[in-house]
């Protein structure tokens, strides 16, 4: 029994003696680099966050909104309301949520993240993508980043939508299956085109894994990304996850285009 205590004693020690390096860690790395606003630059107090006048630069969606696109609602329009969109042309998932509507301070967010080597920015965007998601969470879905082309995997060092997705597994406690689908033909970037031209560009572009059923094993998926634009990327991975036997499937992103803007991206 005593030996037993005295190894609790050690443990506890050793923990307590981990978390003091760490802590001493942070604060050389603070001096070193002082924490800083991930936008603007402006210094903080701590690392990882926005400074206020960015933070207010960010446009959080929130309720009302579309129950299918998660667009926002201007005013509440009643419940079971969908926007004009979601009716017109209803999409092939269930439901899709981004955290922020894509702007300045968000698309600059995006922009270092994707292209910029800075995946630590992850970290932020994905406390802000659990928030916006959390009416997936009660189903303990599989996580699912869209993939890029090996090549292009090759050409960025990382897949931004993975760095995503293990943040927010990270935060829940969900699984990630990074291999479950494949971008097995190498499309353009969609920046630029159409909404038409982004459909036919990642047309056939992606296939499910052959031990797929064995995979996911009936669970719902979510389909993580960084930026919802006019959808035609997710679109196209849930129509091959829908043929492959998935029951339902959603979309969180960190930010989305509101309808009837220009397409930034």
């Amino acid at each position: 029994m005593n030996s037993r205590l005295g190894e609790v004693k050690e443990i506890g020690l050793g923990a307590r003696l981990g978390q003091g390096l760490g802590a001493i860690g942070r604060v050389l790395l603070d001096q070193l680099y002082p924490p800083a606003c991930i936008a603007c630059q402006a210094p903080l107090t701590t690392s990882d966050g926005l400074c206020p006048q960015c933070f207010a630069g960010l446009r959080r969606i929130s309720a009302p909104l579309c129950p299918v696109l998660g667009l926002p609602f201007d005013a509440d329009m009643g419940p079971g309301a969908h926007s004009a969109e979601a009716l017109a042309d209803p999409p092939p998932f269930e439901r899709a949520r981004a955290a922020v509507c894509y702007g300045d301070i968000a698309g600059t967010l995006v922009s270092r993240l994707k292209y910029g080597d800075r995946p630590e920015l992850a970290r932020f965007c994905a406390r802000l993508m659990v928030a916006a998601g959390r009416d997936f969470w009660d189903a303990r879905p599989i996580l699912v980043p869209v993939p890029l082309h090996a090549s292009r995997l090759r050409f960025r060092r990382y897949n931004q939508s993975m760095l995503l997705a293990r943040e927010v597994a990270r935060l829940t406690g969900l699984a990630v299956d990074p291999h479950l689908v494949r971008r097995h033909r190498n499309t353009r970037q969609q920046v630029g085109l159409s909404g038409d031209g982004r459909l036919r560009n990642v047309q056939g572009a992606f296939a499910v894994h052959p031990s797929f059923i064995e995979r996911v094993h009936g669970r719902p998926l979510v389909l993580v990304d960084d930026v919802y634009t006019t959808g035609a990327t997710v679109k196209a991975v849930t129509r091959v996850l829908k043929r492959a036997g998935v029951g339902e499937v959603n979309i969180l992103t960190f930010a989305r285009v509101v309808i009837g803007e220009d397409l930034p991206i």
